[in-house]
């Protein structure tokens, strides 16, 4: 399994960085999670349109999958166009609000003509791309969200999207070769009702707590520090999962 940073950035964007957008490929299938505003461009610097089998969405802020919209312009209007679909897999009703929100933008089949849209059941496993994701729900704010354990049988990574502190993350993680784990927050101040957003420390904590193999934080704006020794995500970065 390998992973690929394609985007990193918090709610607002470190200088050169994409939003949250992580590219999971094994035996040839390839999943995005997350796709951000910046997301598309930087998969088309490898390639004129993106090849993927499929695409998760966290949850329905819009650095998490705000690249959509664009998306939709390209397969519909793109010179040569004419790609296979992506299939698009968001939480139960998640189509709806799509199709709601293509009818004040577009057209209400907007999302469903440019990509195969699927729905999934939190806490329910489902196959997409040669891999085995499971949603897991997780506190961020008031707003529906998960995170994603992804296994190919063999290596296992576990994604946190956005969350606040919960003992949901340990369970999400347990004994992953990576953990993939926003830390947006300088302290562990509250930042919302219920909270949004991890520490560092609330990240290193629910990493310990996890039994994962590997620890590699997101989301994190470039004014913050990272502690010595502790991995961070950058665009472009490229990992071996299980190895």
């Amino acid at each position: 399994m390998r992973l690929t940073v394609i985007g990193s950035s918090p709610a607002w964007p470190n200088a050169g960085s994409a939003h949250s957008g992580y590219v999971v490929e094994s035996n040839g299938g390839r999943v995005l999670l997350d796709c951000g505003p910046g997301v598309l461009a930087r998969l088309r610097e490898a390639e004129a349109w993106p090849s993927l089998d499929a695409i998760a969405i966290t949850h329905f802020h819009l650095d998490h999958w705000g690249d959509l919209v664009p998306w939709v312009w390209g397969s519909s209007y793109r010179s040569g166009h004419g790609d296979e679909r992506p299939e698009l897999w968001v939480y139960r009703g998640g189509a709806a609000f799509l199709a709601k929100l293509g009818s004040e933008l577009g057209f209400p089949d907007m999302f469903a003509e440019a990509f195969r849209l699927r729905e999934y059941d939190a806490e329910t496993s489902f196959a997409t791309a040669g891999l085995e994701l499971l949603p897991m729900r997780l506190p961020h704010y008031t707003l529906e969200t998960y995170g994603f354990r992804v296994t190919n049988g063999s290596a296992t990574l576990a994604y946190t999207g956005d969350t606040g502190p919960s003992e949901r993350i340990a369970e999400l993680a347990r004994d992953a070769d990576l953990l993939v784990c926003e830390a947006t927050l300088e302290t562990g101040a509250a930042d919302g009702e219920p909270r949004g957003h991890l520490s560092v420390d609330e990240a290193l904590a629910a990493y310990a707590a996890s039994g994962a193999r590997r620890l590699l934080l997101t989301h994190r704006p470039s004014e913050l520090a990272v502690p010595a020794g502790v991995e961070l995500a950058y665009d472009g970065l490229e990992l071996e999962v299980g190895v």
